[in-house]
């Protein structure tokens, strides 16, 4: 699965080498350190950040990453437990609570990764 976007993004590694972290900390849930990324590559020196509020298009992609993670709470919740619809409208805010910080960084992983292509000669 190296050398797709799918695995940068899953695995939260560099767009171009696919070896460098994108974050400092592996950690989502250190809430102080969640978005908290080197400027630049560790293995393929590729700077991350291309301009100032670069990652505030990110946003946008967390809005649907977002839907995608209540529409799946939902699912399984009404559908395949049998909860009563406001029981299930509990469960897309505890779901959407709980997984913020992933939500977060995966939507900043597809924002960097519409802007980089692997490069084979940079690993």
């Amino acid at each position: 699965m190296k050398g797709t976007k799918l695995y940068s993004i899953l695995n939260s590694k560099c767009p171009v080498c696919h070896k460098g972290d994108l974050y400092k900390n592996k950690n989502p849930y250190k809430i102080s350190e969640t978005l908290e990324m080197p400027e630049r590559c560790s293995n393929c020196n590729t700077k991350y950040k291309i301009e100032p509020s670069f990652f505030y298009g990110a946003m946008y992609v967390s809005y649907a990453v977002g839907i995608a993670f209540a529409t799946a709470a939902f699912v399984i919740s009404y559908w395949m437990i049998g909860l009563s619809r406001l029981n299930s409208f509990f469960i897309i805010i505890l779901t959407l609570v709980l997984f913020l910080p992933i939500i977060t960084r995966i939507s900043r992983n597809i924002w960097i990764n519409g802007f980089f292509t692997y490069d084979k000669t940079k690993v």
